[in-house]
């Protein structure tokens, strides 16, 4: 089991975002978002280079295709946040509120996603590279089509998880409590779980076998 390799983030003086809104395919380079509502914002392709979000609200935040480098997001809340093919690479993510967040086709690389809760993730076909989830709770992520390779939860709360078609390469799902998944138990060759997990596990794991527990 290969670990998961972690972002080393070293931001540098940064200059506070002054503009209005963002802009598709725009260009944010050493700056910082605080407390910024950017609710329905337009951001589609953008790049976002030692950049903070602090705070922010980010409801419906189109960011589909934008690339996120050596940047920290913190204290993120909303809803419906659309970042499909997005690219995270260098990033921590940390104590965010979100739900329906769009990630589908994404590639994370080098990402620490820690504290907070994500409700409804979708991570649908994106690819995981050493990524880390932390002390955070996920509710119902969608993992299907994805390829996880050195994937770590970490004191993470895993509930109703969906690896449907996805394939693991050193997953590590063994500081997952609860970890409850509902689909794709036959895709968990290349991950590890500790016994307490495999009894838990168990009921699920006879039923999609076709054995009946008398």
């Amino acid at each position: 089991m290969k670990g998961a390799r972690r972002p080393e983030v070293r931001l540098p003086p940064l200059e506070p975002w002054r503009e209005g809104e963002l802009e598709p395919d725009g260009d944010y380079d050493g700056l910082e978002f605080r407390d910024r509502d950017l609710t329905g914002q337009d951001g589609a392709g953008a790049r976002f280079m030692d950049c903070a979000l602090t705070g922010c609200a980010v409801d419906g935040t189109a960011l589909g295709r934008a690339r996120v480098l050596d940047s920290v997001l913190t204290g993120l809340r909303g809803v419906g946040t659309r970042l499909a093919e997005a690219t995270l690479r260098d990033v921590e993510v940390v104590d965010a509120r979100l739900g329906g967040t769009q990630l589908h086709g994404a590639v994370l690389e080098r990402v620490v996603i820690r504290g907070g809760k994500i409700d409804y993730l979708n991570l649908r076909e994106a690819r995981l590279k050493d990524v880390v989830f932390e002390s955070c709770v996920l509710v119902e992520p969608d993992f299907a089509g994805a390829r996880l390779e050195r994937v770590e939860f970490t004191d993470c709360a895993l509930k109703g998880a969906d690896f449907g078609g996805a394939a693991l390469t050193d997953v590590d799902l063994r500081g997952a409590a609860p970890l409850e998944i509902t689909r794709g138990l036959d895709r968990l060759s290349g991950a590890v779980i500790s016994t307490g997990q495999l009894l838990d596990l168990a009921p699920v794991l006879a039923a999609s076998l076709g054995i009946r527990v008398m």
